[in-house]
């Protein structure tokens, strides 16, 4: 699509500082509920519908200058995915608090090499690539809805699935009538089996755009793992803790399965980056080229390659200090202390671009919100400790670090994983941004400086946020002040989780078992993916990867999405996923709505302090699971209907 004859704003400096306000509240809000209950909500989408109402009242506005806004904002609102690793510093007892030149600086630093790792991603992953990107489509059919040449029927059907969603999300997150799914379990012997679904219509949309197999790969994942790994496990594990069936089967899943998962996704990952080398390599080759962008299309142009270069010493450069100054008090300084540093940067180069590549590809396939950063990050620190235990081997790494129950070397590699977290989480959601701005016209390198202006202004805000929420309530495990009641500390579960697996591994306590059976099924599956791509059938390991990773009711109602959009391709072939369909509205308006809602229920929490605020239902657990589940199947027959009767 090329952009309207009107669109001459875009990168504005009202668009700037809207997008920096946008921030100031979305990261908080993101931050805070990850360190309550290990969940964000993206940021996209909100911040297309907010630009869109402040714009337009302020007159003259355009669908590029509120795709940048948007755009700034994602990617502030993602950066505060850094609550997954560096509180955990805070856990091993190596920060009292969170000091803010070198939080924001790594933050900040971490940021922006995920952008800089989209560039040639972005040829390889979005230009060159089918993959669905669904909230990315979701964003582009609000912003063109907004627009002056916006179909009626189209906004129409997008405002539909956004006021169903939003009512489905406000009667079971916030009034608590409905449940937001169902779980069944049953034993055979001593194996637990459980079945498990959601009712989220954001999830139903996003399956529906992804498509058949991608949601059929995801459901073999959760058939991996909760019906094949969890009663192996089950039957074979001593419930020395005597915990109900229900609950035991959900904790080995959480302990145990999930580094399964993790084993499978990280050959997957290191699988996809190989088969991208090609186009990534061209997309690179073409990012700095000066001749590519002389003659290159205006919408195919990234930033200057003197710029990108310019920007990768740079922060080559920062991240250097950081590694330093951060080991520099307890370090002496030799030898060991130049290869400490090394292995920092390392890993945020190569090891970066490995985890960028892959959290971009999963955001394709499954959209940013589902993508599992954390697993992400598991993978992550378990290359980095593997690494720090080499060179511990060889004697390459200060004699520090072995000291104190290896206490320094548990910090720095926490200190490093914030970098390349940042780095996972921009390179996640900027691919959707820029899937965004090839829907719309949108100039690339102009997206590139706004994500890069997004990482800056969210770097700053982060600290104080942390800081004020460790004071205010302090983490699991660790209260800053005496007297404070354990029962409001934020649980904090992704650093909690971060701390357990770097020390674990620098103290030789970590189980591997499930790590290298997940890495081994792994390679069967890219085996059984490329026996199937003879046949013109496909089976994505990454995505089954994910089925296992993921809790079980977000894998089966993606996959539910996926086979709906399958029985409404197969009986009206009109109605197949197209940019401007409406059953592609539809799915839109559910991630739209439900996004919407989610973020005004983090509000009321937040400004609370309490997640149950609105919460108004006294009935049965049994019967707003069923109220849940009949409300779902309705809009469900509603939304076959409705695109059976207009395909189109």
């Amino acid at each position: 699509m090329s952009p309207s004859p009107d669109a001459g704003r875009e990168l504005s400096w009202r668009g700037i500082i809207l997008g920096a306000l946008i921030t100031l509240v979305f990261t908080a809000s993101n931050v805070y509920l990850g360190l309550k209950i290990g969940l964000t909500f993206a940021s996209s989408i909100p911040a297309t519908v907010i630009s869109m109402v402040v714009l337009r009242a302020l007159g003259r506005s355009t669908i590029l200058e509120n795709n940048m806004v948007q755009t700034q904002a994602s990617a502030a609102g993602t950066l505060s995915c850094v609550f997954a690793a560096v509180p955990a510093l805070v856990l091993v007892g190596y920060w009292q608090s969170f000091p803010f030149w070198q939080t924001m600086l790594i933050s900040a630093a971490g940021g922006m090499t995920g952008v800089l790792f989209t560039i040639p991603l972005r040829r390889a992953l979005v230009t060159q690539s089918a993959l669905p990107y669904p909230e990315g489509v979701a964003c582009a059919e609000i912003l063109r809805a907004s627009s002056p040449e916006g179909d009626a029927r189209s906004v129409r059907a997008l405002a539909t699935g956004g006021i169903l969603a939003a009512l489905m999300t406000f009667c079971s997150s916030g009034l608590r009538l409905f449940s937001d799914g169902f779980g069944a379990s049953f034993s055979l012997g001593s194996a637990v089996f459980r079945f498990q679904s959601g009712y989220s219509l954001a999830l139903l949309g996003t399956g529906y755009l992804v498509g058949i197999g991608g949601g059929i790969a995801m459901l073999l994942g959760v058939v991996v793992g909760w019906g094949a790994a969890v009663p192996w496990l089950t039957a074979i594990t001593p419930n020395s803790a005597h915990l109900a069936p229900t609950a035991f089967a959900t904790s080995l899943w959480l302990h145990k399965v999930r580094f399964l998962g993790a084993g499978t996704i990280a050959v997957a990952a290191i699988w996809t980056l190989f088969t991208l080398l090609g186009p990534v390599a061209r997309g690179l080759k073409e990012a700095l080229s000066v001749t590519h962008r002389a003659s290159g299309s205006p919408l195919d142009q990234d930033l200057p390659p003197r710029v990108i270069l310019g920007l990768g010493v740079l922060l080559a450069a920062i991240l250097t200090v950081l590694f330093v100054l951060f080991l520099w008090p307890v370090v002496p300084h030799d030898s060991g202390l130049i290869v400490a540093v090394a292995l920092g940067i390392a890993a945020c180069s190569l090891l970066g671009f490995l985890v960028a590549s892959a959290c971009g590809y999963m955001a394709g396939i499954i959209g940013s919100s589902s993508s599992p950063i954390s697993g992400i990050s598991i993978i992550a620190i378990i290359l980095i400790c593997t690494a720090m235990l080499g060179l511990e081997s060889f004697h390459l790494l200060p004699e520090a670090f072995s000291a104190d129950q290896q206490r320094i070397a548990i910090a720095f590699s926490l200190f490093v994983l914030t970098a390349l977290t940042a780095s996972a989480a921009i390179s996640n959601d900027n691919l959707q941004d820029l899937k965004t701005g090839q829907l719309v016209g949108a100039s690339p390198w102009k997206q590139e400086v706004a994500l890069l202006i997004g990482c800056l202004v969210g770097a700053v805000v982060i600290p104080p946020i942390l800081n004020i929420l460790y004071q205010a309530y302090g983490f699991v495990g660790a209260l800053p002040h005496p007297g404070m009641d354990p029962a409001r500390a934020l649980a904090a579960p992704q650093p909690a989780l971060m701390a357990a697996i770097s020390q674990g591994i620098l103290l030789h306590q970590l189980d591997w078992e499930m790590i290298l059976i997940g890495a081994g099924l792994g390679i069967i599956l890219i085996v059984a993916d490329r026996l199937l791509r003879f046949q013109q059938l496909a089976l994505p390991p990454l995505a089954v990867g994910m089925g296992i990773y993921l809790p079980a009711d977000v894998s089966v109602t993606i996959a539910i999405g996926s086979v709906v959009g399958w029985i409404l391709t197969r009986r009206y072939p009109a109605s197949a996923p197209k940019e401007d369909s409406t059953g592609t509205m539809i799915a839109s308006g559910f991630i739209v709505g439900e996004s919407l809602m989610g973020v005004a229920l983090a509000a009321i929490s937040g400004f609370s302090g309490h997640t149950d605020m609105l919460a108004i239902s006294m009935l049965p657990e049994s019967v707003t699971t069923l109220l849940g589940a009949l409300a779902f199947l309705g809009i469900i027959g509603w939304f076959i209907r409705r695109v059976g009767q207009n395909p189109t």
